[in-house]
């Protein structure tokens, strides 16, 4: 039996991020798919800490919250920098990934066809942030932090990707963002990932929006 197991929806949400990183990390996993009519059923909401999803589980150990079990992979398997300095600025690229992810949902589940033309034209000052933090670091050639992947590029890759299909143009200003995606999408078990029709055939979002 695989050692984690996560628990969601049928779609990329808030765990493809996780999902990244197990797979680049040669891990493997058990998903229990999770569907609506079940979850309306209401007794898995009442069992979960927070009354949502993801749940997931690392033997014994059970977690909620998607950032926390982001950072809990990246203290386990060594992808949260290489001292306390890089596991702070890790945590800086999270937040801020996190801050725009909630941007995103908003749109994608409230406000869509009223503000996206909207939300596109400002999306290249909010993508600043992640060019700048590149900018910072070894000329934006290595990761967002250090020069180790850590648990915040694929959270902030996942964030990149699913931007890349909202808005196709929106890293073209961004020159260091851009390589940047490219880059990591391309490290080999990564890519066999994303290529998976696992991952190709999982809506990204739970109402069609993209």
């Amino acid at each position: 039996m695989p050692p984690y197991t996560i628990v969601y929806f049928p779609v990329r949400g808030r765990c493809e991020a996780m999902r990244m990183l197990l797979a680049d990390q040669g891990q493997s996993w058990k998903e229990e798919v999770v569907t609506k009519d079940s979850w309306m059923q209401g007794s898995l909401k009442a069992s979960c800490l927070y009354g949502q999803l993801p749940k997931f589980q690392d033997g014994d150990l059970t977690l909620y919250q998607s950032n926390a079990i982001l950072r809990h992979l990246g203290r386990s398997l060594g992808l949260y920098g290489k001292d306390q300095r890089e596991a702070a600025l890790a945590d800086v690229v999270n937040d801020g990934v996190e801050d725009l992810r909630c941007k995103y949902a908003t749109l994608i589940y409230t406000n869509y066809e009223a503000g996206k033309d909207d939300y596109v034209k400002e999306l290249p000052g909010r993508l600043k942030p992640f060019e700048t933090l590149l900018s910072q670091n070894r000329g934006g050639q290595a990761f967002i932090v250090g020069d180790q992947v850590s648990f915040a590029d694929y959270n902030l890759l996942d964030l990149m990707l699913i931007h890349q299909v909202l808005a196709p143009g929106c890293l073209d200003s961004l020159p260091l963002l851009s390589a940047y995606v490219a880059r990591l999408s391309a490290r080999p078990k990564l890519k066999a990932f994303l290529d998976s029709a696992e991952h190709v055939n999982r809506p990204i979002n739970g109402n069609g929006k993209q």
